[in-house]
């Protein structure tokens, strides 16, 4: 399993060789100079945080588009870009006031219309609901607008990052996994890994700044942990033996865990 380590500081991708990195377009978007990947990397939407401020999407298709397309352009290393989904936490319900069958179906017909716009560019179809009969109908809206999710080279589940390790989360994972779908999982990390990690083709996490805000920084420079890029990668190391603990062999991990910091 492939496992992408969340960043906040962009000029990160030219520092850190031989670890997928994520990034938000949160962190990237107002920048007029764009930092060069030396490794690859996977663009999160930031639609958390946007639903959680705003409660709507306030960037529209066509502006996201443009952004990813100059991130794949200028930073190069792009391995696929997350849709403007709409995810289904029961805050995040309340704040944009809508059901769970409509983010469903506003998270489909947003991937349908970016794949629309640039059909070249690495869009991630992604699966959100809370119950596994809801993830089971967002499938099943995809297949009715021509979507084979098993000819995907990937596909995201969504709202599971702070129930991961819940027994209900490991059940729709591996329904969806033994239909042959390659799954990532938004936020997976420890709790998910230990349990479910053969059943996933990446996930990715940045709870290493949360836990960092807590442990007193390692310089002067650094009041805490939680921008560290040392404390980062020993984070991700943690999750490499993890990993190897859950019976992934060195060949399915990608990548080691003495990747380079340029």
């Amino acid at each position: 399993m492939k496992f992408f380590l969340g960043i906040h500081q962009p000029i990160w991708l030219t520092r850190v060789r031989d670890i997928p990195l994520l990034v938000s377009h949160r962190r990237l978007g107002h920048r007029r100079t764009l930092p060069r990947a030396v490794t690859e990397w996977a663009l999160d939407s930031g639609g958390f945080t946007e639903l959680q401020l705003h409660g709507r999407w306030q960037t529209d298709e066509h502006s996201y588009v443009r952004a990813v397309r100059r991130y794949a352009d200028e930073i190069g290393n792009l391995t696929w870009a997350a849709p403007q989904d709409w995810m289904c936490e029961q805050h995040i319900l309340k704040r944009t006031g809508l059901t769970i069958r409509e983010h469903q179906r506003r998270t489909v017909r947003n991937f349908l219309r970016l794949r629309e716009l640039a059909p070249d560019l690495p869009t991630l179809p992604v699966l959100q609901g809370w119950t596994a009969a809801d993830y089971q109908r967002c499938a099943d809206l995809y297949e009715l607008s021509g979507i084979d999710l098993a000819s995907e080279p990937l596909v995201g589940i969504g709202t599971v990052c702070r129930r991961q390790h819940r027994a209900d989360v490991e059940h729709i994972v591996r329904t969806f996994a033994s239909r042959n779908l390659r799954l990532h999982g938004f936020g997976v990390k420890i709790g998910g890994i230990g349990r479910y990690a053969e059943a996933l083709s990446s996930s990715d996490s940045a709870s290493w700044s949360r836990r960092g805000r807590y442990v007193p920084g390692c310089g002067p420079s650094h009041r805490t942990e939680s921008n560290c890029l040392r404390f980062a990668l020993s984070w991700y190391r943690q999750i490499h033996s993890t990993l190897a603990s859950a019976g992934a062999s060195a060949e399915d991990m990608s990548p080691s865990p003495s990747a380079r910091v340029a």
